[in-house]
Formats: structure tokens, C-alpha cells, sequence
């Protein structure tokens, strides 16, 4: 189906929201994808708090050339969607790479935007190995507690040996 003029403007002012809005958004390259497995992914990813949208490729260039993001788009081949975040910026890179690999690489990161940025494909999978916030958060409390627990530990083995 053709798209009309309106539903163009439509789909051009909600790119050009994503780029304007979202601290990061990652472009997705999507083959061969069934109704059910876009459906769990897009259900999975909005209760991380990521929007996922498929666009035409002139549009996402369009709204991104107009958009206040440095550097050079990346190149988009084959059909195209958005994933992007207004909380995590790491959220939608990180997703897009757990759904590659339960969709056996029918979904790819292909680049995207971070921090103002276009970034390259390989930039985006670097991203995407970062863990959430809240896994981050845990790691450093867990380097607080360490010396504390190391120091209960030894504190307890003295007092056993004083007592025996």
C-alpha cells in the first residue's frame, strides 16, 4: 500500500520526535520476522521502557539530517525499524542484541544514535554490551560490601582460633 502525503508527515514527525527526544535510538535491520515474534519483542521491549517503530528508510534520513545530531548516518540497507529509549540509554541497543540472538540474527543492529552521535554498527554492539543500570548498581554495591564482608570473615576465624 502506498503511503498517502499525510501519513508520510505522520511518520516524518515521529522520526524526527524519536531523534529529538530519546537519548538513544538504534537502527534495526529486520528480515524474515513473524507476526508472533514482533509482537513478543515489541511487548518485551516496551516494559524496559523502549519504543520500537518501522519506517522508510528516506524518512528515518529525512528526520535525521534534520535533526540536531552530529556525524554522518550510517548506512541503511534492507528494511529498517527504530528502536529508542527516553530512559536508559543503553536499553535499546542491549535488546536489539538479546532479540538477534533468539531470532538467529533475523534482527541486527546496523548503527544508530548515542550521546548526540551517529554511531557505526560495531560502535552500537559495543553499547549494547553494557549492563543496565541496575545490574551496574548492583556490581557496585557489591565491590562496597566486599572488603566489609572480607573483614567479618577474618574477624571470625580469629575468634574461632582464640577460642579453641
Amino acid at each position: 500500500m502506498a503511503l498517502t502525503r499525510e501519513m508520510k508527515e505522520k511518520a516524518l514527525k515521529k522520526a524526527s520526535a524519536i531523534f529529538d527526544e530519546s537519548k538513544s535510538a538504534v537502527f534495526v535491520h529486520f528480515s524474515g520476522l513473524e507476526g508472533n515474534i514482533v509482537k513478543d519483542m515489541r511487548a518485551e521491549m516496551k516494559k524496559e521502557g523502549v519504543g520500537y517503530t518501522v519506517a522508510k528508510k528516506t524518512l528515518i534520513k529525512k528526520a535525521a539530517g534534520e535533526s540536531s545530531i552530529k556525524g554522518d548516518i550510517p548506512v541503511l540497507e534492507g528494511e529498517i525499524s527504530l528502536a529508542y529509549s527516553s530512559t536508559d540509554e543503553t536499553a535499546a541497543a542491549r535488546l536489539v542484541k538479546e532479540f538477534a540472538g533468539k531470532t538467529n540474527n533475523a534482527v541486527e543492529i546496523v548503527g544508530g544514535v548515542f550521546e548526540g552521535e551517529f554511531k557505526t554498527k560495531e560502535e552500537m554492539q559495543e553499547i549494547a554490551n553494557i549492563p543496565s543500570m541496575d545490574v551496574l548498581r548492583g556490581m557496585f554495591v557489591n565491590i562496597l560490601n566486599s572488603p566489609i564482608q572480607r573483614t567479618a570473615i577474618a574477624l571470625s576465624q580469629i575468634a574461632a582460633k582464640k577460642e579453641a
